[in-house]
């Protein structure tokens, strides 16, 4: 199936919450921490897309609460989580928003993952790259095009 190529300068501010249409995994230490095909996906300007997942579809035995926090000026409060697989801990490498603010309430709950902090990420069967920098989590794919917010220089657009 091709796929519509998207620019994430069509992407609304602030953030559209809509369904992934692709089916979303997330691939750590060779385990299947999440795999979904009820993700959503957050649509941002200058930002490719934040997946997020369903509790019911990811390995919460797997998830470790974090006490860091940031806040959001659309969504409201973010809380963190680590990954623990076998010996190996990724710290903070997923979030939620467990009371997001009024308009994002269908990501209550739902986890989010960095992919440059997981192995492998996945739509459908093409492997994402990570956003650039260590702050945002957006999803990379053949499909989306930039530039996108995160490298080096572009923290004031």
């Amino acid at each position: 199936m091709e796929r519509r190529i998207e620019s994430v300068w069509d992407y609304p501010r602030p953030p559209r919450v809509e369904p992934c249409t692709r089916r979303a995994r997330v691939v750590h230490r060779g385990v299947v921490i999440a795999d979904s095909s009820a993700a959503l996906r957050v649509l941002e300007t200058s930002h490719p897309p934040a997946i997020y997942l369903p509790p019911d579809d990811v390995r919460t035995d797997l998830l470790r609460a974090s006490t860091h926090r940031t806040f959001c000026e659309f969504k409201g409060w973010a809380s963190y989580w680590d990954v623990a697989v076998g010996g190996s801990v990724g710290r903070r490498a997923v979030w939620s928003y467990p009371d997001p603010a009024p308009g994002y309430e269908e990501i209550r709950d739902y986890f989010s993952f960095y992919p440059s902090m997981m192995d492998t990420c996945y739509l459908d069967e093409e492997q994402v790259s990570p956003q650039a920098g260590g702050f945002y989590g957006g999803w990379v794919t053949a499909d989306i095009t930039g530039p996108f917010k995160g490298g080096p220089g572009t923290a004031g657009w």
